[in-house]
């Protein structure tokens, strides 16, 4: 823990942008195209977001979360568990998301019964 009793947060976004950019096999200034960021300053502003020397508005993030096709959230989360469940209901239809929901709704009040 740094002096002062504080935690350090550090964003998630600058990981997790490069692993899922990795995943799919596309280069950095491919996905600043895609992302819709000019051809000529699309992989330096990418590397940038991956280091961590500058985080993209949330415009720019949902531009790049669809570029990637991966739910905006994922993005920002720190919790890892929660950011596998954001992946998998990116991957879900409608309908698998209100079964799931009430799953979850049904789990869990079954589970606060005395």
């Amino acid at each position: 823990m740094p002096t002062g009793g504080k935690m350090e947060h550090h964003s998630p976004i600058p990981n997790r942008l490069k692993q899922v950019r990795l995943n799919i096999g596309i280069s950095q200034k491919e996905l600043g195209i895609r992302a819709g960021i000019d051809e000529f300053s699309a992989s330096p502003r990418i590397n940038h977001y991956e280091k961590g020397r500058h985080l993209p508005d949330y415009s720019m993030m949902e531009r790049i979360a669809d570029a990637l096709g991966v739910p905006v959230p994922y993005f920002y989360t720190q919790d890892d568990n929660l950011a596998g469940l954001i992946l998998q209901w990116g991957r879900m239809s409608e309908v698998q998301r209100r079964t799931l929901l009430e799953e979850l709704k049904t789990s869990a009040n079954a589970g606060s019964r005395p």
